[in-house]
């Protein structure tokens, strides 16, 4: 685990110093994204400052209660309002990803700016695109990494009450409510402070994982039913949807959220993936179990990348082409995937 504290100073200094600070994180932010931006930004403006906050694109409807989600200038929708965020930037402190691609939009206008940057993440293979990186691939989170890193600012516990419920928010999101993911004793100690701190962990629970429609639980239904594939001998399994499923089913953003993971639950499958077509391109949600890289294959196969266990890309084309790519590749990691097996029945 990296030594934080190597960084708290440096970074301390940059915010108490900048005049204009802006937070901003990945394309489709996830739970995780904005739980640690909200969470940062509580922090910030703790010590008197204020901060900007940009998403590439809008967050999901089930993250919208949190509180200043409303604040998040959706970049994609408000490209003026933004542009010019970025522009009067001294500080950009990019949130929760490590690769300029995950700007959007943003993209050019971020990497041009002349403000001093910071990157903060947990994914493997840090790029070079800020001044300070800050790093962790052992946290569970991004949140947990903020977590960490105020802490150590604050030589004590900040005890925030929207601090603790976005660095929450964060971490369950982050490992499928402890299903999945990077998560350690150091975690679970984490999380015992934020619930004694009195983190409401049913309310929490209710909007991120209780929150969704009839439309998508029977999309679900279709999805397991209709729209799966099981190699068995290559311990694989993977759902597809394609565009005119999810206008059958009245999809809105985040509905397949979780989807993903469902297939893992088959006996003998440590891969699954989630297909899903959109207009002109299709996106892939990979998890794992064990010892296989989802990682290493979406990046060698789908110009993605992620965690070990948590992986995503897209590629350009039909879904029925990607499908017959992944197909024409899978046998390929027959090794890697025999042995993650033989791992888990160990």
């Amino acid at each position: 685990m990296t030594d934080i504290g190597k960084y708290t100073k440096e970074l301390k200094k940059l915010i108490a110093g900048a005049n204009d600070i802006l937070l901003i994180c990945h394309i489709n932010p996830d739970g995780d994204a904005a739980g640690a931006m909200l969470a940062l930004r509580r922090w910030i403006i703790s010590r008197g400052k204020n901060a900007e906050m940009i998403s590439p694109n809008s967050l999901q409807k089930f993250l919208m209660w949190m509180r200043d989600a409303d604040k998040i200038v959706d970049f994609h929708h408000n490209i003026e309002t933004g542009s010019a965020l970025i522009r009067k930037a001294d500080l950009i402190i990019m949130v929760d990803f490590n690769s300029p691609s995950r700007l959007g939009k943003a993209e050019e206008l971020v990497l041009s700016s002349k403000a001093v940057k910071v990157m903060i993440d947990h994914h493997p293979d840090p790029g070079d695109i800020a001044d300070l990186v800050i790093s962790d691939t052992g946290m569970s989170s991004t949140s947990e990494l903020i977590y960490s890193l105020v802490n150590e600012m604050e030589e004590g516990e900040f005890s925030d009450p929207d601090f603790i419920e976005a660095v929450y928010v964060g971490i369950i999101t982050d490992t499928g409510n402890f299903e999945h993911g990077l998560y350690n004793g150091d975690t679970m100690r984490t999380v015992g402070h934020l619930l004694d701190e009195g983190v409401d962990k049913e309310k929490i629970l209710n909007r991120i994982f209780s929150n969704f429609s009839s439309d998508r639980m029977r999309l679900k239904g279709f999805a397991l039913h209709s729209r799966t594939i099981v190699h068995p001998e290559l311990h694989t399994a993977y759902i597809w949807l394609t565009k005119e499923d999810l206008e059958a089913f009245r999809h809105v953003k985040g509905d397949t959220e979780g989807f993903a993971n469902l297939l893992l639950a088959i006996n003998g499958i440590v891969l699954s993936v989630l297909f899903v077509e959109r207009s002109g391109f299709v996106k892939m949600s990979l998890r794992s179990k064990g010892s296989f890289n989802a990682n290493v294959l979406s990046r060698k196969c789908f110009n993605g990348g992620g965690h070990r266990n948590a992986a995503g890309g897209e590629m350009k084309g039909t879904i029925q082409d990607i499908l017959n790519h992944f197909e024409n590749v899978l046998p390929s990691f027959k090794p890697e995937l025999d042995a993650a097996s033989l791992d888990m029945e160990k």
